[in-house]
Parts: C-alpha cells; structure tokens; sequence
C-alpha cells in the first residue's frame, strides 16, 4: 500500500507481536531492509548489538537518518540501495532481518522483483526474518460499503501515481508470500494477520498526496476532473468513517521464518 505517512495500521501494534514471536531470542545484529521513520525508530529502540537499514531513495534515507539521529550509535548504519543490485551487502549476515512493508513497496525501485526478493535477502539471514505485509484490497469486490471507498480511494491513488509516471506498490498476499519464503529456503514457524480500521488520517492523507501527481499531468482537464473526483471519494469516505467509527477492510499480517 503506497502512502506518504504509512498510517494506516498502528505500526507500534506489529511490532509488539513481532516481540512476542522473538521472545527470549537474542536481536543480535539486525537489518531493516526496508526502513521508514517508522520500523527504524522501534530498530533503535531494541537492545540490538548493531543494525543496517537499508533505503531505496536518498531522500528518504535523509528522512530516516533525521528520525533516528538520537539513539545511532557508531556501527549503526543507514544505506542507500536496491535489492536488485547482487553487491548490496554481499557477504554480510544479520541475526535477525525486518522486511517492514517491503514486498509492496520494493516495485517502485525493482519492478517485477518480488518473487526474487525473498532468496535474495536469504543469505543475510542468520537466524529470524521477519515479513510485515498487506493483503491486496485493489482489487475484487468487497462486501461492505466500507470495503468499497477503501479499495476506489486506492484505485484513485494508483490511477494518479500511474498518470503522474510513478509506480504504485503493487501488494502480495500472505500464502503468496508463505509459498515464496518456502521455495527459498526458509521454514515459516509464525504467521498472524490483523484486520484494518482506516480513519480520517488514511483517507486524508490518501488524496492528499495525489495533488502533486496531478500537477504534473499535462492535461489539465483530466488533472481538474482527477482532483474533483478525489475530493467526492473524500468526502464520502470521511462521513462514513465517522458514521462507522472507521473503516473497516483488509488485512496486515506478520510471518516469521528462518533458514531452512
């Protein structure tokens, strides 16, 4: 799911059930091979002996840096790469590696990657990755009114990424990635899923970060037309959010796995 904010799940949440599938096992070095603002600062927060998180754009990895800058200590790293690059961190291994949202958002710097990205990050992995993802909810036909404003504002969303020649985040669900981590070598031992109540800080920030992308489009009939549809989907998302106390659609899930 490709936002500006990453909100739509309380992320703090996940990470907790990620703390609980760890237990007592050691976080030894870790890698967040997809870092936000928001894994890094549950990383830092972590009694790690060092960590690598790795950004697919300069700016964001600025971003990134700025948000943890606090608690880096001296081997903590934050890296520019793509995954698609054999060279990035080749030789190196990590206790323990969060993939955070990465299996969608990885199209935008790898297209048509993702069924590689999972034998890709194997070597790297000592002893526990762990899968953070969204089911896709772009597609087929929801049951609820509620499901339904959800999956247009998404398809809003892409429709304006795609006309602004951006790449939307294309999401796998959860056995498509049990089956890939299978056929690459791990051994899936937890996988939990948890529903999602969009609020008025998803759909807000959904159409908002859409008028950018329509400044940029050349036709400025479709781009005005583009805008007044997002502003109709907003405002009927928002009333039915406060009606509905949220709106309830879709699934986040976690899957932990370890080398076969």
């Amino acid at each position: 799911m490709q936002t500006d904010t990453d909100d739509h799940q309380p992320e703090a949440g996940l990470f907790q059930e990620i703390e609980k599938i760890q237990g007592r096992l050691s976080w030894g070095s870790l890698l967040d091979a997809g870092t936000g603002t928001h894994s890094i600062g549950w990383v830092g927060s972590l009694a790690t002996e060092r960590w690598t998180a790795v950004s697919g754009a300069e700016a964001h990895a600025a971003q990134t840096a700025d948000a943890i800058a606090a608690k880096r200590r001296p081997d903590d790293r934050i890296i520019v790469g793509n995954w698609a690059d054999p060279a990035l961190l080749a030789g190196e291994r990590y206790d323990t590696v969060l993939a955070d949202y990465l299996l969608g958002a990885i199209d935008d710097f790898a297209p048509y990657f993702q069924h590689r990205l999972f034998a890709r990050l194997r070597p790297l992995v000592g002893r526990r990755l762990y899968v953070v993802g969204l089911e896709p909810y772009v597609v087929g036909e929801p049951d609820s009114a509620e499901g339904r404003i959800v999956r247009d504002i998404g398809r809003f969303r892409d429709a304006c990424l795609l006309l602004a020649g951006e790449q939307p985040y294309r999401e796998y669900p959860a056995q498509w990635a049990v089956d890939h981590l299978e056929a690459s070598g791990y051994r899936v031992i937890a996988a939990k899923r948890f529903a999602n109540r969009y609020k008025e800080r998803f759909v807000n920030s959904q159409i908002d970060m859409c008028a950018p992308r329509l400044a940029k489009i050349a036709d400025r009939g479709l781009a005005a037309a583009l805008a007044a549809r997002g502003e109709a989907l907003r405002a009927e998302a928002l009333a039915l959010a406060d009606s509905a106390n949220g709106l309830r659609h879709g699934f986040d899930y976690i899957l932990a796995a370890e080398p076969a």
